[in-house]
């Protein structure tokens, strides 16, 4: 089998077996564009804040480039492969033409921000979510509890609509509106499908529904057949066949031509089965440069601030609820490129250290509070449970004593903190959380994953594999091809945990109860309404950018 994750900033095949998910080849491919953040590729003038867009082309070339190579590592003849499998982050959107042809790919569309894909942490259609959530409430949208009570400025509806008011001609030429995930299967098998996944967490489909016309057409007169005219199509289930790899495809990936291309998936949710999270009351946390909080239940529960829940969203027959932090790794990599001194980088240098291995080093020693220090890990703004991409980064107890370690664990705390605030809300309003696995890149991180077993006051159970999204795709692939039955006993076949990888320490436990209730205090202040100063903040900076383009 093989299985594709498409991340943030590169695509990642794996070649695993299907009767026990051994891993036989890798290989990564970074996009070349990476994410379109300041000006689009060959051009000047600067792109709005909170923008981040990719190239659509740079998703073939992993198809092209990683899928190969990871056969090749492999060993195995590509005869012997019987089905493919992917996933991607959520929500990535992008428009198309009626045939899939990517908007920005039409000479004359491709100097226009707005035909490009829309990556997950495009967070300039605050204004647009902040819109849907308001008229859903006035209407009593049932929908909207089942989204936490807030629409979030990373979903499909948002960004769409922001398309509509801000460049009208691309949306007019929109005659799809479509998912990365959904979109990169439809390269593959050659025609379109729409996952449930996506559709019911990212694209606002429950009770086999968007919504209806009228809502739409109140938000903006001319968006009332959005959901008709550019995201109807019948809605797959995860593990099925999508169809069979094209030609085309088989070319791009030197694998047989016709061998399954299972539906597709959000990267987080593909991990699920990787991760044998797939029974209710147990929580996966995918940790990279954002974490997903994922968790199944037999009944339906209204949870503040969820990403969704949705039923079949995750495991068929279940309903799945998502959650997330939109900066983790992310604010991590931000501190060691904008807060590390020269004499910290010489001396990571000279001991064949990362920045984030010498800041660890230095924090781990440390006695819990003793940097007096407590952070909000909003940079990338608020997903869950405030769902806020307004808000962004505060530390507190600054002195001139501080030292970039202690900023470093602050931050790592912070994060670990609004985990817990996520697990707390899920159990205070009926979603029973057991246990929890980790995965992603962050689980390499001794120094990180000791922390949250502390602040989380559990043991952390571990993916036991460095892809584990692409694993959990390769896993759909192999449903899909009919190699398991069902998405439940192939990831008890191929999913791979190391239990109890990370245990808390009881003394620190109870030392970061005080650290959480710091944190919490200021959750609430900055982010339910006390104050919005960390809003004004925000748009004294957006005014002040868009007066300088």
């Amino acid at each position: 089998m093989v299985g594709i994750d498409f991340g943030t900033l590169s695509g990642r095949a794996v070649v695993v077996r299907a009767s026990d998910g051994t891993h036989l080849g890798e290989a990564v491919h970074a996009y070349s564009n990476g994410v379109v953040e300041t000006t689009l590729p060959g051009a000047v003038t600067a792109l709005a804040p909170d923008t981040a867009l990719q190239v659509p082309d740079d998703y073939r070339d992993v198809l092209r480039r990683a899928v190969p190579e990871a056969l090749a590592t492999a060993g195995v003849p590509a005869h012997s492969v019987v089905g493919i499998g992917v996933d991607f982050t959520a929500c990535t959107v992008l428009p198309t033409t009626a045939d899939g042809t990517p908007l920005a790919e039409l000479p004359d569309l491709a100097a226009r921000p707005h035909a490009y894909p829309k990556l997950w942490k495009h967070h300039a259609a605050q204004p647009q979510a902040d819109q849907i959530t308001t008229l859903a409430r006035e209407r009593g949208e049932p929908w909207l509890a089942r989204y936490g009570g807030k629409i979030s400025a990373e979903w499909q509806f948002a960004k769409a609509l922001q398309v509509l008011q801000e460049d009208p001609e691309v949306y007019d030429r929109a005659e799809r509106w479509i998912e990365a995930a959904d979109w990169i299967v439809w390269q593959l098998c050659g025609h379109e499908t729409r996952n449930i996944s996506t559709a019911g967490y990212k694209g606002i489909h429950q009770d086999g529904a968007y919504p209806d016309r009228d809502f739409l057409a109140a938000l903006h007169p001319r968006f009332a057949d959005f959901a008709r005219d550019k995201l109807e199509h019948p809605i797959s289930q995860l593990g099925e066949r999508a169809g069979g790899l094209t030609a085309r495809a088989a070319a791009w990936t030197g694998l047989p031509e016709g061998i399954a291309v299972a539906v597709g998936n959000i990267d987080a949710h593909a991990t699920a089965a990787a991760a044998q999270t797939v029974e209710p009351g147990r929580m996966l946390a995918v940790m990279g440069t954002s974490t997903c909080h994922l968790v199944n239940s037999e009944s339906l529960a209204e949870v503040p601030g969820m990403c969704g829940a949705v039923r079949d969203g995750i495991i068929p027959g279940l309903w799945g609820y998502e959650a997330g932090q939109s900066g983790v790794g992310d604010i991590f990599a931000w501190f060691t490129r904008t807060g590390v001194p020269g004499d910290y980088a010489q001396e990571a240098a000279a001991q064949g250290l990362s920045a984030h291995e010498l800041l660890a080093a230095r924090a781990a020693d440390q006695p819990v509070g003793g940097h007096g220090l407590v952070a909000l890990d909003w940079h990338s703004g608020n997903r869950s449970v405030l769902v806020d991409h307004g808000l962004s980064g505060v530390i507190a107890g600054l002195t001139l004593a501080t030292r970039p370690e202690e900023i470093y664990r602050a931050l790592v705390e912070a994060t670990a903190f609004g985990t817990r605030t996520i697990v707390e809300t899920c159990e205070r309003n009926g979603v029973p959380v057991h246990d929890i696995t980790v995965a992603g890149g962050l689980v390499a991180s001794p120094f990180v994953m000791g922390i949250y077993a502390d602040v989380l006051r559990r043991p952390l159970h571990a993916t036991d594999s460095d892809q584990g999204p692409a694993l959990g795709a390769a896993i759909h692939a192999a449903v899909a091809a009919g190699a398991h039955p069902t998405i439940q006993k192939a990831a008890v076949a191929m999913g791979r945990v190391r239990r109890d990888a990370f245990t808390p320490d009881p003394g620190r436990a109870d030392a970061y109860d005080a650290l959480y209730a710091v944190y919490t205090e200021l959750h609430d202040h900055f982010g339910r309404g006390a104050s919005d100063a960390l809003h004004r903040l925000r748009r004294i900076r957006n005014a002040t950018l868009e007066g300088n383009r």
